[in-house]
C-alpha cells in the first residue's frame, strides 16, 4: 500500500527550508550516478562525500532545525543508469514529514514520462519535480516536453531546473558528452512564458549566465532563484544585489547537499555578510514557505 505524503512541518520549530537536497544513494546502496561519474565528481569536488539515505538525510536536517526538499535525478535515457526510486524517496519523506518535502524526477525523454509524473503526484503526493537538462540530455524549451509542463501546472506542483555549469562530467573526455548549453536559464523563458501559472525554480547561481537568469526572473514572476551549489562567498555581485532588493521575495536558500552542506552555506553567508538583515528571513525560510503553501 502506497503512503501518500502530507506535510507536517511546524514553521515555528524550524529555522530554514533548504530547497535543494540530493538523495544520492538508496537504502540498498544503489547510487544515483554511474560509477565513472561518481568518481569524477569526487575528484572535481576534492571530497569523499558522505551520502546518507533518505532517513539519514532527515536525521541530519532535523538536528539543524531545517526542512529539506529532497529528490534524485532520473537520467536513465542519457546515462544508461537506473535511477533511485522516486517512490522510495516519497515514502521516506512521508515517514519524516516533519522535515522533508519530496520532489519527484522523471526523465523527460521516457515515452511514459507523463504517466510516471501523474502517478507520483496522485499516488505519492510529490510537491514538485527536479530537472537537470544537461545530465538528462534535453532542451527544456523544446515543445515535445510541453505536455509534461502542462501536467505540472494543472496539478499545482513546482518545476525545479538545474541552471548554469555543472561539476557532473567535469574533467572527463568531452565532459562525458554532457552539454552545458542545455542549462542556459534563457531556455526557461519559453517555458515560463507558455505556462504562466507554473512555478519554476532556477537552481544555482547560473554561471556563466547569471544576467540571463536575473532577466528571466525580473520579467517572469512565476520564476524563482535558489542559491544552491556555490558557497555564498563566490556569489556574483549582481545576484546579491537582486536578492537584497528587487527579487528578495523570490530568492530561496538551497545548499546542494551533500556536495555543499547547509552548515557551510550558512557559515560562509554569515562571514561574508552578504544579505541585509531584513532580506535574510525570506531567503532562509519565508519565501519557500509561501511557495510551497505552508503558510
Amino acid at each position: 500500500m502506497t503512503t501518500r505524503y502530507e506535510p507536517a512541518i511546524d514553521l515555528e520549530a524550524i529555522e530554514a527550508i533548504d530547497v535543494h537536497v540530493h538523495v544520492e544513494v538508496d537504502a540498498h546502496g544503489h547510487s544515483s550516478l554511474p560509477p565513472d561519474l561518481t568518481e569524477a565528481a569526487a575528484t572535481y569536488f576534492s571530497a569523499d562525500i558522505d551520502k546518507p539515505d533518505i532517513d539519514g538525510v532527515a536525521a541530519y536536517y532535523r538536528e539543524r532545525r531545517t526542512a529539506a526538499v529532497v529528490f534524485t535525478v532520473d537520467s536513465e535515457t542519457n546515462l544508461g543508469h537506473p535511477p533511485i526510486s522516486n517512490e522510495e524517496i516519497a515514502a521516506g519523506a512521508a515517514r519524516n514529514n516533519d522535515v522533508l518535502i519530496p520532489f519527484g524526477s522523471v526523465d523527460p525523454n521516457r515515452p511514459d514520462a507523463l504517466d510516471r509524473a501523474k502517478r507520483l503526484i496522485e499516488e505519492n503526493g510529490v510537491r514538485g519535480f527536479k530537472f537537470h537538462p544537461t545530465v538528462q540530455g534535453f532542451d527544456p524549451s523544446d515543445q515535445r516536453f510541453f505536455p509534461l509542463y502542462e501536467l505540472l501546472q494543472d496539478a499545482g506542483v513546482i518545476a525545479l531546473f538545474h541552471t548554469g555549469q555543472t561539476g557532473i562530467g567535469a574533467g572527463m573526455p568531452g565532459g562525458r558528452g554532457l552539454r552545458l548549453a542545455l542549462s542556459n536559464p534563457m531556455l526557461l523563458d519559453e517555458v515560463a512564458a507558455r505556462f504562466g501559472q507554473l512555478q519554476i525554480i532556477m537552481a544555482h547561481p547560473s554561471v556563466p549566465w547569471q544576467d540571463e537568469a536575473l532577466s528571466v526572473a525580473t520579467h517572469k514572476h512565476n520564476t524563482w532563484i535558489d542559491l544552491s551549489g556555490w558557497s555564498p562567498k563566490y556569489f556574483p555581485d549582481s545576484l546579491v544585489r537582486a536578492a537584497n532588493s528587487y527579487l528578495t521575495r523570490r530568492v530561496l536558500f538551497g545548499s546542494d547537499f551533500p556536495l555543499l552542506t547547509p552548515d557551510r552555506w550558512r557559515r560562509d553567508a554569515d562571514a561574508a555578510a552578504l544579505f541585509r538583515p531584513e532580506a535574510l528571513p525570506g531567503i532562509l525560510k519565508d519565501n519557500a514557505a509561501r511557495l510551497f503553501g505552508l503558510v
